[in-house]
């Protein structure tokens, strides 16, 4: 995100992406791992609450090489909320949904987000002074959070993907995943550095926003 518009030179563009996207990436954040402690604590698990987690502190969730990541490059990770998944009514319904409560918490965010962003596009067009910093607040909310969503839902250890798989998988393929993403560690965070390098996240991470946008702009069409 922050590092495009460096790269762009603008320095117009860049005091507005810092001082837009920060408080937009700290609300993604937050609301991401507040998301994980609260579907936690409804599946039984005291662990979160216990850490002082279960709140909309951002004090309590920020990581500050995941912040960095999220305002330079549009997708990043916050500090992973503790679980204890032998407290769960049901452990494997429960580590999945704990770990789907992130993304989809972000999924609704940035639905909501780009939704506000369309309806002061309608209603203030053309958009300027006060209400262009609205806009443009609102549509850091929209691509940041969408951005976070999907790059957590990588299956890799320790994103939530990794989780979302152990949960769904059955016991006997759950260990050979476990077994295969141990040992080929090295092999498989090489391939996913060579996936940024090439644009693929960015590719998944475009599609994701134009499909959240395209259900954002029905809603608002259908009720403007």
């Amino acid at each position: 995100m922050l590092l495009d518009l460096i790269l762009g030179g603008n320095l117009r563009d860049i005091l507005i992406g810092l001082l837009l996207g920060i408080p937009a990436v700290v609300i993604c954040l937050t609301i991401h791992e507040a998301a994980h402690g609260f579907a936690a604590y409804l599946m039984g698990d005291r662990t979160a609450k216990a850490s002082g987690r279960l709140t909309l502190d951002p004090l309590a969730h920020i990581d500050p090489w995941g912040f960095l990541c999220m305002i330079l490059l549009g997708f990043g990770w916050a500090r992973p909320v503790p679980i204890n998944i032998s407290q769960m009514k049901n452990r494997r319904l429960g580590l999945g949904l704990v770990a789907a409560a992130g993304p989809v918490s972000n999924f609704v965010l940035g639905f909501l987000g780009y939704v506000c962003m369309l309806v002061i596009w309608v209603r203030f067009y053309p958009v300027a002074g006060f209400t262009e910093v609205l806009y443009v607040f609102f549509q850091y909310i929209g691509s940041l959070s969408i951005g976070l969503g999907v790059f957590n839902l990588l299956p890799i250890h320790p994103l939530d993907g990794s989780r979302i798989v152990d949960a769904i998988l059955p016991f006997r393929a759950q260990v050979r995943y476990q077994n295969f993403m141990n040992r080929y560690a090295p092999i498989i965070l090489l391939a996913v550095i060579a996936f940024l390098w090439i644009g693929g996240l960015s590719w998944l991470l475009g599609g994701a926003r134009q499909v959240v946008l395209g259900w954002a702009m029905a809603v608002v069409q259908l009720f403007l």
